[in-house]
Formats: structure tokens, sequence, C-alpha cells
């Protein structure tokens, strides 16, 4: 089995999302659904540039007009979500993209009180995406102020040369100094994302810029695999190189637990220690409310979102639509789960992480016991040694984490992989 796959950080994917006619009211979606641990997720869809590799749902070059316009937007999702939902408290927040550093500092400001309309915000975790050209000392201490404990900065190489090769141009010493902006500002969680499987990366290189994080002691290091995926920049020089990415990826997560670092999934290494996110939130049973045009809403019930797009011109179109629109009062685009779907989704968000599946807590929410639902799939995960259980958990190998990739799309519904495959890239 080829070990990447695709990333499974939700599911279902959006591609898997479908117009819901007619639109349900957000008053009945949310009726009778958990209102006291929620996740607030804002979405920013600006970067100062487009990676090669990136596939998220961003536009470059946005003018002052535009990120005016887009705030005025979420200021009116805002209303309309508090307006549908009954009191609803949230035990985390975060603001993602695209780059929310994007943002100007005074921007940042309005950005922040809007999410401080929703009950807990300033007071729960919060944690925020930058970059190297826009982690400014302005944008960082705005910020800090409003309660921000994780900053995440996507860095992937700290050598130009892979850094250009992911199309990604950025020099080290503009990574360094933001770096030395982001730890005088002061923030308890600092995060890195790196990157391994670029081209011309090599175990020596790796270890390189690995070391050249561990430099900065981060509570947190994220591997990413380097995916080359549609309408990217990356796209049109896709290859196989399963072999390189697993050895590299081997020699990072080993490399990361000498120096004392946990393994939370294939991706995420953490300090033992590191509190500054705990959060009552679980991602498995509570709901998520996501304002701005690529974010998403869960319920127990029904994932929802606005449009996806990849290609440049139609996110620039549906970003246009957003900034326009007067009426947020209904969910638009989504995915209904059944029975089958929420066990598949509280498998998938438990399996993939380093900790596994708690099966009490499973027969608790199904009334039935997860080695009986997926038992032809854990089955063949087994014989490839992939698997451990036990009496109160299910979980996977170290040699079962590095194959998460794999592991994931395996556990799709055929349903969800029928949406999907029939999705048109936009």
């Amino acid at each position: 089995m080829k070990p990447y796959q695709g990333y499974v950080y939700a599911y279902p994917h959006k591609t898997a999302y479908r117009p819901l006619d007619p639109a349900p009211p957000l008053r009945d979606v949310w009726a009778g659904e958990p209102l006291d641990s929620l996740f607030l997720y804002l979405h920013v869809p600006f970067c100062e540039m487009r990676c090669g590799f990136c596939n998220l749902f961003t536009r470059t070059g946005a003018p002052e007009e535009l990120t005016g316009a887009y705030l005025d937007a979420l200021d009116r999702q805002a209303t309309a979500v508090l307006d549908a939902l009954d009191g609803p408290a949230f035990a985390t927040a975060a603001f993602g993209g695209g780059t929310p550093t994007y943002f100007t500092a005074p921007e940042l400001e309005r950005l922040c009180d809007i999410a401080g309309r929703f009950k807990g915000f300033g007071t729960i975790p919060l944690g925020v995406e930058t970059s190297p050209a826009t982690a400014t000392t302005d944008r960082l201490t705005v910020l800090a102020e409003r309660g921000t404990t994780r900053i995440s900065i996507g860095v992937q190489s700290f050598l130009d040369e892979e850094a250009r090769a992911a199309v990604r141009p950025q020099k080290r010493a503009e990574v360094e100094a933001a770096l030395d902006r982001i730890r005088a500002v002061g923030f308890p969680t600092l995060n890195i994302d790196l990157i391994y499987g670029i081209d011309g990366q090599t175990p020596a290189t790796w270890l390189h810029s690995l070391d050249a994080a561990l430099a900065w002691r981060p509570e947190e290091v994220y591997l990413y695999p380097l995916y080359v995926r549609p309408l990217t920049g990356l796209g049109r020089r896709a290859q196989d190189w399963d072999d390189q990415r697993l050895t590299l990826y081997g020699i990072g997560r080993d490399h990361l637990l000498a120096e004392g670092y946990e393994q939370v999934s294939m991706r995420m290494f953490r300090l033992p220690g590191d509190t500054a996110n705990g959060t009552e939130y679980c991602c498995q049973t509570d709901g998520m409310v996501g304002l701005g045009c690529g974010a998403r809403s869960y319920t127990s019930r029904l994932h929802y979102s606005f449009e996806y797009a990849v290609g440049a011109g139609q996110v620039r179109s549906i970003i246009d639509s957003y900034v326009s629109e007067t009426d947020f009062t209904t969910a638009r685009v989504g995915f209904t789960l059944d029975g089958d779907e929420q066990r598949r989704r509280h498998l998938l968000q438990s399996l993939l992480q380093a900790a596994g599946v708690d099966r009490a807590e499973y027969r608790a929410r199904f009334d039935s016991d997860p080695l009986d639902d997926f038992a032809t799939d854990f089955a063949a995960f087994g014989e490839r040694g992939w698997l451990e259980t036990s009496d109160t958990t299910v979980r996977l190998t170290p040699e079962g984490l590095a194959y998460s990739d794999a592991i994931g799309p395996a556990l799709f519904s055929s349903r969800v992989e029928g949406l999907m495959d029939s999705y048109e890239a936009r």
C-alpha cells in the first residue's frame, strides 16, 4: 500500500460536500446540539504569495479595499451565527488561512473584536498561523495582547535552495528574524512547520533544517510530507518518491524523540508539559463554528461551509461573492452524517492520533465496540503490523503512524469516496 495517499485532517473532505437544497436555517442545524464546548475558527483567505505545494483556499495580493470588505462580511456572519445559536460557549479558537497575519495590525485588532463577540474569546486558547514575511512586531504585539497562546509559522526548510524548490522563495535570514520577533514578543507556544520530500533534499539537509528549528526550542514541531496536488505550482512536476519521504520521516521522528519531544500524531511533536493549549474541546464529539468563506462548521449531524475551490480564478470569485453577501442565516454546502459516518469520523479523529481510540468512550457514544464495527479494516491493518489493541484502547503502532496517510483514506466510506471521485476540481 502506498504510504502517501492523502492527509486526513478532517472527515469527510470538502470535496464530498454538495449544495444543500433546500438550504437549512442555522437555527435548525444547531437545534439540540451541545453548545458548551465549541471551537471558534476564523478563516482569512489571503497570502502574500502562493507556495508551490499549497492547495489551500487562498488568494494573493488582496488590496486594502477587499480585506476591509472581508472583515465587514465576517462581522455580518458573526451576527447571523450569534442570532442562530442559543448561548454558545467556546473552549478554543484559531485564526487560519491563508495567512491571518496578511492583515495589518489594525485589521487584526478588528478581527479580534469580531471574535470577541463570542463567549470565552480572550480567555480560551487561541492559535494563529503566520509566515516569515508577515510576522512583524506590530502584528505579533496585537495578537499577544489579545490572548494568542500559540503561533504557528510555516518555515518548511531552513535552506534557501530547498525553499526555492518548494516554490517558497524566502531567505533563512528572514525566517530567523521572524522567529526572533516571535520569541521577543512572547507566546506560550511556538510551532514550526517543516516539510520533507522536497526536490533535492537529503538526510543531511533534512537534519540541518531540524537542528535549525530545534535551536529555537519550539514547544511544537510539525513534520509534513510534501504532496504534489492538482492545481498547485508543483503539480506539474509529480514523481514517485515514497521511499525518500518514508526515510526522511523516520529520521525526523527519531531525531525529535531523541531531543525529548513526544509524538502526538504522524505530523505533530511537542515538548512534554506544554499545556498552553490545554482545552476541554474534543474534536471527535464537540462542534465547531467557522466564520469566513473557507471555513467549515461542524455539528454532530451536519458539516457545512461555502463553495470550495483551489484554482485562483474560482477562489477570487467565491471571495467576491462572500464579501457582498448579506444573508448568512442558512447552511449552503455540506454533508449529512448518518450513524455510520459519525462512527467513521470518531474513529479517524482518534486512531490517527498516537493515543488511539478509547474503547469505553466509543462504546458510550455509539453503544458498540470499534473492534466489531471495523473488524475487516482492523484485521487488514493488524496483518501489516500497524495496529495494537488492549482492553481499553485501539492504537496504531509506530509503523502504523508512519502509514497514517494510507490508513486514513482506507477508512473512508464508499459514499464519501464516490462523492470525492465525482467532484470536479475548480
